[in-house]
């Protein structure tokens, strides 16, 4: 049994991937986490950091810095990244996992040798591309942070094969693809009810996935559908933009959200997924999202954009349809054109997908990686 520390500056007990890690690693290994979010899990030490605001005047001097080419400056001033290195310098564990860019130089200082997995969550440097700020000042500083620290980690994964592809073509780092797939569930195709088809969309709110296009769509959808949204405020004078734009329609509502793991139950009562992210940066570009395999493994069909990762998916197992184009009008006249007999036979589509694509082969992958990474180090 080996020790394994894993950090991230994600809410651990939100972030679904980073807790499935831990979840996944708990029974073989003593597992420790550093970061924000205590994930609350038995027989799993927490090391806590606060990542605190920053005012307008240290933004100013953060630009400043980063403008400059001072990265490593930069970096090693971080109030969270300064406290966590002092407390982890006593720590001593066999194989570090650092959850995105940003924890990579730390777990590399305090693994002392023992050999570091990165995951890469998103494509660092393009991640808030659509983002002028961001190109200015943070995207030189993230493409400098994985070219110089990349190579130094025994391993790489990240959560598609767009991104994968992405990494080895700038910076030559194969990556292997473990996805955001959740649990198993064992449940049954549920057949639609009637004429009535019931769509959900869940998530967070947040301006740049464009939810006010799924609330457009809805324009040009027949009697037959409904949509619900079940989401968790990023901003919550997004969400209430968001309620205001559905006034007047009485086909869409707004559940309150529920914990991570009530999600796929609670979409198993629906129809249809219902998903579409405009390209807006290459992340989005790329999206595979939890969402993506909450629907599937809730048996639902899917209703998205031509987003590639998703829509292979989608085409190779038959679960849904995918639109032309990002626009509503688009995606509505995919929605349309279905009958209750092809929905019904793109949730069976769905069933098929579900038993590919869930965390338990994913569990079994990442450990076989972890314990071949720590072999290779002794």
């Amino acid at each position: 049994m080996a020790t394994i520390l894993i950090i991230s500056f994600s809410d651990l007990k939100r972030d679904p991937r980073v807790y499935r890690q831990i979840k996944a690693l708990r029974p073989h290994h003593t597992v420790i986490t550093a970061g924000t979010g205590d994930p609350g899990l038995p027989d799993v030490r927490f090391i806590s950091c606060n990542v605190r605001p920053r005012s307008i005047q240290q933004k100013t001097l953060d630009a400043l810095t980063l403008i400059i080419g001072r990265h490593d400056f930069y970096y090693w001033n971080m109030l969270h990244i300064v406290e966590l290195d002092t407390k982890l310098q006593e720590l001593r564990f066999d194989l570090a996992i650092a959850n995105d860019i940003e924890a990579l130089p730390l777990a590399l200082k305090v693994a002392q040798g023992s050999p570091v997995i990165l995951d890469a969550h998103e494509y660092s440097p393009l991640e808030f591309e659509d983002r002028w700020w961001w190109r200015w000042c943070f995207a030189p500083y993230a493409t400098d942070m994985c070219r110089r620290y990349m190579r130094k980690a025994a391993t790489v994964t990240t959560v598609c094969q767009g991104i994968a592809d992405r990494y080895e073509k700038e910076f030559g780092i194969r990556a292997e693809v473990i996805t955001n797939a959740p649990h198993f569930h064992d449940l049954s195709v549920r057949p639609t009810e009637g004429a009535a088809i019931r769509l959900i969309h869940h998530g967070a709110a947040i301006a740049s996935r464009r939810i006010e296009l799924m609330i457009e769509l809805m324009d040009y959808l027949d009697e037959r559908f409904s949509l619900d949204f079940v989401l968790v405020p990023g901003k919550p004078e997004y969400l209430e933009w968001i309620r205001h734009c559905a006034t007047g329609k009485p086909k869409i509502r707004f559940l309150q959200p529920v914990p991570m793991n009530q999600l796929v139950t609670l979409s198993s009562q629906y129809d249809i997924g219902l998903f579409l992210l405009p390209p807006t940066n290459f992340n989005y570009e790329m999206a595979l999202p939890n969402k993506f395999f909450e629907f599937l493994q809730a048996r639902l069909a899917v209703a998205i954009g031509p987003s590639p990762e998703m829509g292979r998916i989608v085409r190779e197992f038959e679960c849904g349809v995918v639109a032309e184009d990002f626009t509503p009008r688009s995606l509505a006249g995919a929605l349309s054109a279905l009958t209750t007999h092809d929905i019904d036979r793109m949730k069976k589509g769905a069933d098929r997908a579900a038993h590919v694509h869930h965390a338990e082969n994913n569990d079994k992958r990442l450990c076989a990686l972890i314990d071949s990474v720590i072999a290779g180090g002794r």
